[in-house]
């Protein structure tokens, strides 16, 4: 026989009504009638009142625990532990401090292994790209303590290509040093009062041998007078500026035109920066600003660069308060854009 609700109850019913029956047949002038009634009367509230105990207090209670469970089990964590902690029922109370802590233990869980897969990579990553200066820089200095040393046109070429995989190492490793120092805080920011429109004019400059070589058009945009004043740490925003310029010069197609513009609302400077290029597929654009992430590996490699540089960006512009967005069509180009602080 299961042992539902209602068979409990009616079995603890039974013994229940059994014991003052057995009582009044010690009493005198105790009819049959009154022990039938007594009978009846305690076994009828004895069966709901311990049916609702059960059915209600416990199984109920018990089949939600069994419930959020079977929550867990398939990751579904949408339960609110408001919609349960309003009770003195204790079974409520610890169905709902199960849920949150369980919730709460098992995100901790994907977390740490959401870490752990990418400290895997990442260590994989850095590897990779430190071993491609290493080994190019080996491969030439050997070559010439070989013998090539002795012809001057051999040493001059190869020490020059030695030289600039080492300039590549150094470049890397600083990025990898600022990255870590952006990320633990240890850099801090310097805000002061900044003219983004000056600024981006100089690295309009800085940059105009590359974009010449591209035959890009490098074009400031904005409808606001004179200096356009900004809250910022002028040596961090030059390199956000520069680094999303430069990606827009070196991504961008050959005769094609970057444009970078200047708007405000009622607190911030928008800015923009555009390019006619090739564009990002779809599934990239989430992970673009992710370390050494690259949307074409072979040919970014081409283009230099060390793969942190969108990382760098986004952890400068985090520090600004600032979020940094990115919208892409195949074929259409790529626009970046974030906001700063405004200021008279």
């Amino acid at each position: 026989m299961s042992l539902s609700p209602r068979v409990i109850a009616f079995l603890l019913a039974c013994m229940i009504s059994v014991v003052p029956v057995i009582f009044l047949t010690f009493v005198d002038d105790v009819t049959n009638s009154m022990l039938f009634v007594v009978g009846l009367s305690s076994f009828a509230i004895s069966f709901f009142l311990v049916l609702y105990a059960i059915e209600l207090l416990v199984y109920r209670e018990v089949d939600k625990m069994y419930k959020t469970i079977r929550q867990l089990k398939i990751r579904d964590f949408s339960l609110s532990r408001k919609a349960v902690i309003r009770d003195d029922n204790p079974f409520k109370k610890l169905n709902a401090e199960f849920f949150v802590y369980v919730t709460k233990k098992q995100k901790e869980i994907d977390e740490l292994k959401r870490l752990e897969q990418f400290r895997r990579e990442f260590l994989a990553d850095v590897s990779h790209e430190l071993k491609t200066p290493i080994f190019a820089a080996q491969g030439f200095i050997h070559t010439l303590i070989d013998g090539a040393v002795d012809d001057e046109r051999v040493r001059d070429k190869f020490l020059s290509k030695a030289a600039k995989s080492l300039d590549g190492l150094d470049a890397l490793v600083k990025d990898l040093l600022a990255l870590s120092q952006l990320e633990t805080g240890e850099i801090k920011m310097n805000f002061e009062r900044v003219d983004i429109r000056s600024i981006t004019q100089e690295i309009f400059e800085q940059l105009e041998e590359i974009a010449e070589a591209k035959h890009t058009q490098l074009r400031l945009r904005t409808s606001l007078p004179g200096p356009i004043w900004v809250k910022a740490d002028d040596q961090r925003i030059r390199q956000v500026m520069t680094n999303l310029i430069e990606n827009a010069v070196k991504y961008g197609n050959e005769n094609g035109r970057v444009l970078v513009s200047l708007e405000e609302d009622k607190k911030h400077i928008i800015m923009s920066v555009r390019d006619d290029g090739p564009g990002i597929p779809p599934e990239h654009l989430s992970r673009i600003f992710e370390r050494f992430y690259r949307v074409e590996k072979s040919r970014s490699k081409d283009r230099g660069g060390t793969g942190l540089g969108l990382a760098i960006v986004k952890h400068i512009l985090s520090a600004h308060k600032a979020k940094i967005t990115v919208m892409s069509k195949v074929d259409k180009g790529t626009t970046f854009r974030f906001k700063l602080d405004k200021m008279d």
